[in-house]
């Protein structure tokens, strides 16, 4: 995941970059002599990791629009939470102090997605960054009748 400007600016120079080297590595191999299907079997892997990266470019190019993805599991709440860090301009270093923690402490939260935070901790880390969420409860998932 995509977690500041800087990296931003980086993944989108690489994705130019992949895209000339895959056109190369195409030219090349059809050089050597590769039919199409030999081709496509040896660049699969470039464009596979192409896409990702540029998944990764669309993903933070949403959230600096403040285009969030929905929470459909306590689990997923770490992502949504540096995704707004980063829609409001944050830094991992301003979190860090509004939290009297270190910078480093964040980036290791952050890289894992706040994976085993408690209920507090994550509430702590919004309130730093003055989110507000709200949980809605479907019943109509459950397959049952509500009971009276």
């Amino acid at each position: 995941m995509i977690k500041n400007e800087s990296s931003y600016q980086k993944a989108v120079e690489k994705l130019k970059q992949d895209k000339e080297f895959i056109q190369s590595e195409k030219e090349r191999f059809t050089n050597m002599g590769l039919n199409e299907e030999q081709i496509r079997m040896a660049i699969s892997p470039l464009i596979s990791f192409h896409e990702q990266l540029k998944e990764e470019v669309h993903y933070y190019e949403r959230i600096k629009r403040g285009s969030f993805n929905p929470i459909h599991k306590f689990t997923d709440i770490g992502k949504t939470l540096v995704a707004y860090r980063i829609y409001i301009g944050m830094t991992q270093q301003e979190l860090a102090d509004k939290l009297k923690v270190s910078a480093a402490q964040i980036s290791r939260d952050e890289r894992n997605e706040y994976y085993g935070a408690t209920t507090e901790k994550i509430e702590k880390v919004m309130t730093a960054m003055r989110m507000k969420a709200t949980i809605n409860v479907d019943v109509s998932v459950a397959g049952g009748q509500a009971r009276a």
